[in-house]
This record gives structure tokens, sequence and C-alpha cells, in this order.
């Protein structure tokens, strides 16, 4: 039973009443009493469009489902003709006309958003440690992003090992210095060659001066990249500091450190502006079923606008008390006092339309909806930031970023928009301080971006792609259309290359370049660094001007591609570039004429059960929403609920169009059962699901997900995870009982 406080109609979790009360209003001139009369009021206003939105996609649904039906029936398993199938949905209103040209007419954006192209970290807020870790990966050194993962061979006495290795460093020192003459050239000589970085003051200025080792004095090739200088934090050297397609460099020099020491010029390292920003997220990478866990995410939010969050912890045998960091200080060229921000610029994702939480029961005792109380509290929480009452402040230009995920169509973009102008009235905000993002994810967004980009256009600050929750949603929608391909085909198809094309061909025909973001989605291999290098500099040269990582090294590496590509002039470029078909867009990826064998059939179901499991069996017993899992090839994937939805997704269509059976399927869950416990072993808090999978909560979750998976809203995952994250939980409270 959940304590709750009776407020107006409202009954709220005791908890959430009491950190709303006593950590976040206070300071902010709001009321508690009246913040949860405005919340009820905008309940009673919204609530019944929400309802409304979701039964329209449930109906769409149900005619998509019933016209695929009918079209197999008439025509088979054949390629589905296009002209057919967009009158279908543009007579269900699937697809909406697209209006007039127009641009968006955001206001008030930091340049981390409108201007520098680079980096993007997601993380779970509710975890101190990865929130912390992740705003303060603004700055990373290059030399240790290098020294630490597989871009650098390890061949030939190259290796890592547990103590410092001189070669391993040198092919450090040989490989910034290459980038160092891509990014910022000298005029003559390469950066590999200098034997000192000189400051020479000349008219009231100061400029820098490189000498070669040949003994030229030369400069950089652009002078104007010397932005600069100041004194290096950790020891006695002195930082350069330089810019290049608006990312700064700082080059760290002292010859007294033992690394400095393996360069002839001294240089330390070389630390980059790496995640320009980060998505604090409270939505798919995090597990909060219920108002204790929802506590835990908004106290995290709060501590970081409030620039208070900690974290202490044991490192070897060393406690750790890890803050936000501080700003950094330079002079400029002419002398003048230069700071630049010392933390990533957080934006933070709140929970879709779909869900609704029991942290808030409204006067019908129904759970209220989940994005709506994110919405309330999280920008409540940014009042500490936007007011300027905290510690750091985290947007100067005055705004609060809120992306948006898992809105289908322009309808339930017009929702966001008018829940965001409500809790800016309630909060006593300016219209349009609340910034949308919107999750490009969802295939009806997909198909009308335009009309969806419109329906926000006055607070729009990004749009992004993603491979994971798309291709998700285009198998449910298209589930009874017929078999999908295997899905490493499916990434092969061209609806997805037209589904990337389009949304930065529209993006930049709604004048995003110069106000907004327009993203590309994870790099999912967080150990695979070198082919993370080899080829996410496709993600900038495709016009994006952000891209997820998974981690403060992997920012400090992908910046490297937004070095060497000027995501402004490529999208300049773009514009007007012709906009890939609807018609590819809608095809979905369909086995057709392609005949599986039964070993390619069962190798898929072992790849996709293995995975399902090894998510699962973490997001149900230890309540972690993202994290590193091994796949069957024992490879760590970082996974969240958008890979599960694509797995669950994938088996429920193979079932039920006959291409696995589900004793197949039943006899896998049993063999990768034992596959994952072996993966989980060395793990203190794991708890083994053999042999006793009957009574294993994650085990029945896994299956639920699957042999469910067709009835499934949208074929999302966490109305299931929920119900058997709950059920996992009173399981614990009642053994800790007794």
């Amino acid at each position: 039973m959940t304590n709750r406080i009776k407020t107006g109609g409202l009954k709220i979790s005791a908890d959430l009443y009491a950190l709303v009360a006593n950590e976040i209003t206070p300071g902010t001139g709001i009321d508690p009493e009246y913040f949860w009369s405005g919340f009820e009021t905008l309940l009673d206003d919204l609530g019944p469009v929400n309802r409304r939105l979701l039964d329209r996609r449930d109906s769409l649904q149900q005619q998509i489902d019933d016209w695929h039906r009918s079209y197999r029936t008439r025509h088979g398993n054949g390629p589905i003709d296009p002209v057919q199938y967009q009158a279908f949905l543009t007579d269900i209103g699937y697809l909406v006309p697209e209006g007039d040209p127009f641009e968006i007419e955001t206001r008030n954006v930091d340049e981390e958003i409108a201007l520098i192209a680079g980096p993007q970290l997601v993380v779970p807020v509710n975890n101190p440690r990865f929130a912390l870790n992740a705003a303060n990966a603004r700055w990373g050194s290059l030399y240790d992003a290098l020294y630490g993962t597989d871009v650098i061979d390890a061949g030939e006495g190259g290796e890592k090992g547990t103590r410092f290795n001189p070669v391993r460093a040198a092919r450090v020192i040989a490989w910034a210095a290459d980038f160092l003459d891509q990014a910022v050239p000298l005029a003559s000589g390469s950066h590999a060659l200098v034997l000192s970085y000189s400051l020479v003051e000349s008219a009231g200025s100061t400029r820098l001066a490189v000498r070669l080792g040949n003994g030229e004095t030369t400069a950089l090739k652009d002078p104007q990249q010397f932005v600069g200088f100041g004194t290096e934090s950790q020891g006695t050297g002195q930082t350069l500091l330089l810019r290049n397609h608006g990312l700064h460099i700082e080059l760290q020099l002292d010859r007294e450190h033992p690394v400095g020491a393996l360069s002839a010029s001294g240089l330390k390292d070389v630390v980059l502006e790496s995640a320009l920003s980060t998505i604090m997220d409270c939505e798919d990478s995090v597990a909060a079923v219920d108002g204790p866990d929802k506590v835990q995410v908004y106290r995290s939010w709060l501590g970081l606008m409030q620039g208070t969050l900690q974290e202490t912890f044991t490192k070897g045998e060393q406690q750790i008390t890890r803050r936000l960091n501080g700003d950094r200080h330079y002079s400029t060229p002419t002398g003048e006092p230069l700071c630049l921000h010392g933390r990533s610029l957080l934006l933070v994702r709140n929970v879709g339309h779909l869900m609704t939480t029991d942290a808030v029961l409204d006067r019908d005792n129904q759970p209220v909806p989940e994005g709506f109380l994110d919405a309330v509290i999280t920008s409540l929480c940014a009042l500490h930031d936007l007011q300027g009452t905290n510690a750091g402040r985290n947007s100067r230009a005055g705004s609060l970023y809120i992306v948006k995920p898992k809105m289908h169509g322009p309808e339930e973009a017009a929702l966001t928009n008018e829940l965001f102008t409500q809790v800016e009235q309630l909060l006593g905000l300016a219209p349009n301080t609340l910034k949308v993002g919107v999750m490009d994810e969802e295939r009806r967004t997909s198909a009308n971006l335009a009309e969806c980009i419109r329906a926000v256009r006055e607070r729009l600050f990004f749009i992004n792609t993603g491979f994971l929750d798309r291709t998700g949603d285009e198998i449910h929608t298209c589930m009874q259309a017929g078999p999908v391909l295997p899905k490493d085909a499916i990434k092969a198809q061209p609806w997805i290359s037209a589904y990337e094309d389009r949304n930065v061909d529209i993006g930049l025909a709604c004048g995003l370049r110069g106000r907004a973001q327009i993203g590309k989605g994870m790099w999912a291999m967080p150990d695979e660094m070198k082919q993370m290098i080899e080829a996410k500099i496709a993600h900038p040269e495709a016009g994006a001007s952000c891209a997820w990582v998974p981690s403060p090294t992997a920012a400090t590496l992908h910046v490297t591609h937004y070095h060497r590509v000027n995501v402004a002039q490529r999208q300049a470029a773009l514009e007007g570039s012709n906009r890939a078909t609807l018609a590819t867009l809608l095809n979905p990826p369909l086995l057709e004429g392609t005949r599986l064998n039964a070993e390619q059939v069962q190798a898929e179901v072992d790849n996709n059960v293995q995975g399902i499991l090894g998510y699962v069996v973490r997001w149900i017993d230890q309540g972690i929403g993202c994290s590193k899992v091994p796949d069957i090839h024992n490879i760590g994937l970082m996974e969240d609920r958008a890979t599960l939805r694509i797995s669950s997704q994938h088996l429920a269509n193979w079932l039920l169009h006959g291409i696995c059976t589900d004793d197949q399927v039943m006899d896998t869950l049993r063999r990768m059962a034992v596959v994952v416990d072996a993966q989980n072993a060395a793990d203190p808090a794991y708890r083994r699901m053999v042999p006793e999978l009957e009574h294993s909560v994650a085990f029945q979750a896994a299956c639920d997900l699957i042999f469910k998976g067709c009835e499934q809203p949208s074929g999302y995952t966490e109305p299931l995870l929920h119900q058997r994250r709950r059920e996992k939980k009173a399981l614990q409270l009642m053994q800790q009982a007794g």
C-alpha cells in the first residue's frame, strides 16, 4: 500500500508530495498546493484529449491490420501496391496533407543546440553517477580515450596491460598529432614535429608561435583558430585554447609530466570539447514503475538543475565524491577574460503519451498520464536554473529542453504543444520557454514529419532518427502484411535510408539549420570504438548536427568527426535536395520471395531470444533500465526498451506468420536462459532463472513480450515490463518481511 496525501481531487504518493513541498518548490516562488491544483486543472483539460488520441492510434492500427489481411487474401505475399496503399492511408487519415512551406520560429536557443555540431549523450537520470559522468563529459582527454580503447592497435608491443606502455603512448601521440594536423593545421610542417609552442606578445596582443624540429618557426595556418590561453589546472604547465568549427581544443603543455616528457613539445594532453549536450532520460533507459521510482528520477534531475547533485562511491580503496564540474577560464589573445561552460548542456526526456503512473491518482482513483506528470515536475525543477538560483547555470538562453518520444503524428505533437503551454502558464514562464525535441521514431510521425514540426514550430529545438524504435514501430504497424526479413537484412532495406534522408531534408526545409538540432541514433557497441571511428563519420556527413554515443569516451572520439566535417556547410549543400519518396518510406521490409532455411530461422530466433532475456532479467529483477548487455556472441551492446521492442516484435511477427513455432521459441527461451545465467554469473546481485523458470518473473516477462507481442499497443514493451516489475518488487517486499 502507498501512503497518499489528498489535495483537491488528487491523491499523491506521500514521498512525491514531500519531494515537491520540501525540496523542489522552496526558492521557486511556487506554492505546493497551488501547483497541485493547477496540475489537476491541466489533467481535467487535457486528459480526455490524450485518451482520445490513444484510441485513435488503436483505431488506425485496426484498420491497417484489416487492410493488410484483405490485401494478402487477394494478392498473396507479393509486393504491396504503393498507390493503393497510400490512397488507403490517406483515406483513413493516417497520412495528412502537407501544407505550405514554413520555417520554425524557435527563439532563445543555446548555441550548443543551434550553432555547434557535436556528440550527444543519453543517460538514465535516476543513476546519479551516470548522470554526473555525462554532465561532466563536456570536456574529455583525447589521449585517455585513445589509450584505453581499440582505436589504437595493440600489435607489436602496443598492448594496454596493467602498467603504462610507452609504445602504446607513442601511438596515441602520433594519432593525436595527425588529428591536430587536420583540425588546426600549421602554416607549414606537422604538429608531430613541433619542438615548442610559445606565446609571443606583439602590439598589445598575444599570438601563437610554433618552432619545428628543422629550426623553422611557424604559426597556425589560420591564426584565428588560436582563441585563448591559461594555466593548466592539474599541474605546472600551460594551456593553449584553439577552436575549429565552433568546437574547442585545449593543448596542455607540461614538460615535467611523464606524458609531456614523451613529446619534444611537452604536449601532455589534448583535451577536446566533447559531449555538447546530454539527454537526461526519464524514459526508455529508466525502470520507474511507481511513486518511489519517480521520486528517485525527479530528485536526481532536481540536483542537476540546482547544481548540487553529488555521488560518493568507492573505487579501488579510495572513496570518491563526484560533483558537477565548474567552468573553464582563460585569457583571450587581447587579454580579456574568457569563460567556457564546463558542463554538457542538459536536456530531459519525458515519457510519451501512452503510459500512466500511480504516483498520482485522479479524482476517479485512476493513475494519471505519466508524461503529464513528467512535464510539470521536470519543469518545476528547472525553475531553479531558469531563475538563476542554482550553483552553475545550465541554459544561458533561459530555456528548458524537453525531448518528447513516441508521438504518433501531428495531432499528438499538437497535444504536446498545448501541454507545454499549460505548464508554462502554471509556473509563470514566458511562452515557449519549454522547448520540444520531436523523436522521429514512429512511422506515422516519419510519414507526416513536416506537419509534426509545424504543430510545434515555435518551440522545436530537435528532431532525430533512430533505427531502433522506428523499426519496432515499422514491424508492428505492418504486422499483418506478412513476415519480415531478419533484423540485419532490415537495416539494408530502402525504407531505412529514405527515413534517414527525409528526416534531414524535411528538417532543413523547415528552417532548422542554425536554429535546432537534427540528430542521428546511437552507436550501440561501447567497446568497439575503432568501428565507431570508421563508421560514425557518416552522421555529420549526412547533415546531422548531433548523434548519440554510449559513453563520455565515445563522445571524445566521435567529436573528432565534427572537426573533420563542417556540418553547417554540409547542411547548406544539402538544402533543396530531392526528398526520398513517401512510397519508399512506406514500403515494409517483408520477406516476400526470400526463403530462409531452418538453420537461418533458428539463428535469428536464438539471437532475438538471448537479447530479450539478457535485457529483461536486469530490468525486472534489478530495476536496471539501460546497461551493457552481452549479446549471443558475448559482445557488449547498449540495450534499452527500443532494442527490446524490435526483438519482441520480430518474434511476434514470425510466430504470427508461421516462420517459427510456439514450441520452437519456448525451447529456445529455456536454452537461452542457461546462457544468460552464465553470462551474469559474476554479478552478485543477479538471480538465476534456471532451473525454476516458472517462478522467475523475469523469464515470464520475456515470454509475455514475445507471445503477447501482437496485442501490445504499438508494440511497446512498457505495459508488460511495468506490470512484471511491480510484481517482482511486491515479491521482494514479501521476502524481506519474512
